[in-house]
């Protein structure tokens, strides 16, 4: 397959570099930097290092997009608009467009921008946790899902492109019966709220914090009982949707836990996560809310918006889900597209 990678953030390294490891894929980067960028990029895992060849890095795109069969959106949800508005004057009708997870809105944006017929695809969750140690030549995969769940439309041999996909992304693949089973999730859009409104919800201008505590590490029980107060609502919104039963499973099954202290051991003891600071800046006074970190920029306005949106349109009650989305979005302050939306 001939893919585009559109962003070359921490998952654009690693995506990039696995894609092109697996199959005989020959793999673009879409990104506004490819002067940083080597043509070969190596990724580590587990303390080995693979080198996988680019055929192509660019910014423009009437360079990569219309050579390639699928592009895969890596990017952040405020920039997803806009690259699917720069993208799609080279589109060919048979090409897929998808995104690399869809819960900050890829569906709704693509539905909205692109031609009706349009081959869309995209993932529930992100395939890995990775990192890049340098900047357009080396990234780590620091953990891989064992399951991806994807939603296709309008792609005619949907079982033969799950097995391409799965074997590009070394991982296996499950078809959703719905796109809202990928887009509409409990996992970031309610997992960092969670964690910042019980965190900063008391923060005022003058306040500060003696130290940035550990975002997972030190997890607490009252951002357990919050997140699994929103997941109830979550589930009973999922109830009123075309989506299967238990095909997006609650929090306390996805985490196999029983309750809100149990669901608090489980999160802080996540070996990918150990050591992810809260967003905050330090001052000379100590440390402050970062309101422009992806934390907010991300999971309220492109991800708790949509399970919103969704609720008001099927009268589905979810004050809980409301309370700290309103929170937040008195809070965050948003990046313009332009500003690093491509990387």
């Amino acid at each position: 397959m001939r893919i585009c990678i559109c962003g070359g953030g921490n998952l654009g390294h690693v995506t990039a570099g696995m894609m092109a490891l697996h199959g005989e894929n020959e793999v673009a980067i879409l990104t506004r930097r490819p002067e940083k960028w080597a043509t070969t990029i190596g990724i580590l895992e587990n303390g080995k290092q693979t080198d996988a060849h680019l055929a192509l890095v660019t910014s423009q795109a009437r360079e990569a997009i219309p050579q390639a069969d699928i592009v895969m959106l890596c990017l952040p949800g405020f920039a997803i608009g806009e690259e699917l508005q720069r993208i799609k004057p080279w589109l060919s009708p048979q090409t897929a467009v998808g995104a690399v997870f869809c819960s900050t809105g890829f569906f709704f944006e693509a539905h909205r921008l692109l031609p009706p017929a349009t081959p869309l695809f995209g993932f529930q969750r992100v395939p890995y946790i990775s990192r890049i140690v340098d900047y357009g030549r080396q990234a780590e995969l620091k953990g891989r899902k064992r399951q991806l769940v994807m939603a296709v439309e309008n792609i005619p041999q949907a079982e033969a492109f799950r097995h391409s996909m799965a074997a590009a992304l070394d991982t296996p693949i499950r078809l959703a019966g719905s796109f809202y089973e990928v887009s509409l999730s409990n996992s970031n859009p309610l997992l960092h709220p969670a964690r910042l409104y019980t965190l900063f919800k008391d923060w005022h201008e003058g306040v500060f914090f003696p130290h940035n505590p550990q975002f997972y590490g030190e997890w607490t029980v009252e951002a357990s009982e919050l997140y699994i107060a929103m997941d109830g609502e979550f589930q009973a919104l999922l109830g009123m949707l075309p989506i299967a039963k238990g095909s997006i499973p609650s929090v306390l099954e996805y985490y196999e836990s029983k309750d809100a202290g149990s669901l608090t051991e489980k999160i802080s003891h996540i070996p990918a996560f150990k050591g992810i600071l809260s967003p905050m800046l330090q001052r000379a006074e100590g440390f402050i809310p970062d309101f422009t970190s992806r934390y907010f920029t991300e999971d309220f306005p492109f991800g708790m918006r949509f399970i919103v949106e969704t609720a008001h349109s099927h009268h589905c009650p979810i004050p809980t889900i409301e309370r700290t989305f309103e929170w937040g979005m008195e809070k965050v302050t948003l990046p313009h597209p332009t500003c690093g939306g491509r990387d």
